[in-house]
């Protein structure tokens, strides 16, 4: 090794003879070298280049930290140009992963309340509008429609026989005063014969008291034939009722109710008109008593008899007064019949009612979609209004995104937005901002923050914004309501 360093320094030598000592410094380095690898040297070798191994030891650390430095502040220059870069690009967007798929989901819940007879669905199986969903049984509801249809034939024959009578009131009404006025002009004339019965005072009050036997038998004859009327209307008014818990059960037909409708009639029209002869029959017995004291009074004094005569006019008159009023009675008569057609509408309206309840008993689905929620039964028991499934409208959802206060600053409608789907990572879907919720969700929860009471801890809220999207989604893609979404809205 020895010999290897001196032909080693020989040749440094050479090399700063020929440069006339301008390489120094490699000189020294090279003598540096030769010191390290022979040790063994003569002290005269190794006082020459120790002053030249202190600088080099000293210089060389130096080139290797700068070579760290210069790749880290590198490395920190692109680092900080690609933040820059990105930063540039990011803020042109407002993105959010508090995002959901939403959409439309219709309840379906009965309006009565029945025994289910018959369900036509499955979960989650595609349904159309219109389509038959669940059947309720419908026995009670076809009774009660039956019930409020006989309810309406009673109104109905109710309201005839009101009518009729109205008539009757109106004919035997007139009946009456053509008997008040003509006992009127009797009376009248009556007192123009008591005038003249001066000339025959015993002949006129034999045959006064002869009409007063005459009148009696008459009104005796008359009173017989109102129990016998009496008797007759009752048992027109049995056979009435019998009928009509008949017809009510359906054993008999419309028109054998009818007969015995109008033998009802027949019955109380003559027991009206037998009172009403008993009636003039009386009139005629007080007739015949008055022409009696009138031919009696004649005969002792022919002015007493006209202030008679006189005041049986005045009782003819008021009796055709009394006859005068009759269309206050009619109008009696008429408040029935209103009264009656009132009960027919009352009984129209319960058959709709009942024929209403009896469509309800199929329920149809509202819309197109799925059945969710699926939770009747057969044989179950449903209340009006409880939930029996939940159709979802898979044909029309969109995004609803929870952005923070602070990202709504560039926000508009309409603007673009990038949509991607927890569940299909590969797929962009493409959208725009339809619509911003007035109001935070925390505002409208269940139960709102009450930030007047207590501590005070300012919190970032969130606005839900409602995304749709540009064109409906592929069928091959599903997207229900709740799904998870993560949206980036172009903002510049």
């Amino acid at each position: 090794m020895s010999k290897q360093v001196e032909e080693r320094t020989s040749k440094t030598n050479i090399s700063t003879n020929g440069n006339n000592g301008k390489r120094e410094a490699p000189k020294a380095k090279t003598e540096e070298n030769e010191s390290a690898e022979a040790p063994a040297e003569t002290p005269q070798t190794t006082e020459n280049t120790e002053p030249e191994n202190d600088r080099t030891v000293e210089s060389n650390p130096r080139k290797k930290r700068r070579f760290p430095v210069a790749l880290i502040g590198g490395i920190a220059l692109v680092a900080v140009i690609g933040g820059l870069i990105y930063w540039l690009y990011a803020r042109r967007f407002e993105s959010t992963d508090d995002a959901f798929i939403d959409g439309d989901i219709v309840q379906v819940s009965p309006k009565v309340a029945a025994y289910v007879a018959k369900v036509y669905v499955k979960s989650n199986q595609p349904v159309h509008k219109g389509d038959l969903l669940v059947e309720l049984n419908a026995q009670d509801f076809e009774a009660r429609l039956e019930q409020a249809k006989a309810q309406l034939r009673t109104a109905l024959a109710q309201k005839d026989q009101s009518q009729a009578q109205v008539d009757l009131t109106r004919r035997t009404t007139a009946a009456s005063q053509t008997q008040a006025q003509s006992n009127v002009r009797s009376a009248r004339t009556n007192v123009e014969q008591s005038r003249a019965a001066a000339d025959s005072k015993q002949s006129q009050i034999k045959a006064a008291q002869t009409a007063v036997k005459t009148a009696q038998a008459n009104l005796a004859q008359t009173r017989t034939q109102i129990p016998q009327a009496q008797a007759n209307l009752d048992l027109a008014q049995k056979e009435y009722d019998r009928r009509l818990a008949l017809f009510n059960n359906g054993d008999i037909s419309k028109q054998a109710l009818d007969q015995a409708t109008t033998a009802l009639e027949t019955a109380r029209a003559q027991l009206d008109a037998a009172r009403k002869q008993v009636d003039a029959a009386q009139a005629r017995v007080g007739e015949a008593q008055a022409n009696v004291t009138t031919a009696q009074e004649n005969y002792r004094q022919s002015l007493a008899q006209v202030d008679l005569t006189r005041s049986q006019v005045n009782e003819s008159a008021g009796r055709l007064q009394d006859a005068e009023a009759a269309p206050e009675r009619i109008a009696v008569s008429q408040t029935q019949v209103g009264t009656s057609e009132a009960s027919i509408e009352q009984a129209e309206a319960a058959v709709r009612q009942a024929e209403l309840d009896l469509s309800y008993t199929k329920i149809y689905a509202p819309e197109d979609g799925f059945v969710t929620r699926k939770t009747v039964e057969e044989g179950q028991l449903v209340q009006p209004g409880a939930a029996l499934m939940a159709l979802s409208l898979s044909d029309d959802v969109w995004v609803v995104a929870n952005f923070k206060e602070t990202q709504l600053e560039y926000m508009r409608v309409g603007q673009p937005v990038d949509i991607e789907v927890d569940a299909y990572p590969s797929e962009t879907f493409h959208g725009r901002i339809d619509s911003f919720q007035v109001g935070t969700g925390a505002r409208f929860s269940v139960l709102p923050a009450e930030n007047a009471t207590g501590n005070y801890v300012k919190v970032v809220q969130r606005v839900p914004v409602k995304i749709v999207f540009d064109q409906q989604p592929d069928a091959r893609f599903l997207l229900a309501p709740g799904m998870s979404a993560e949206p980036r809205v172009k903002v510049r």
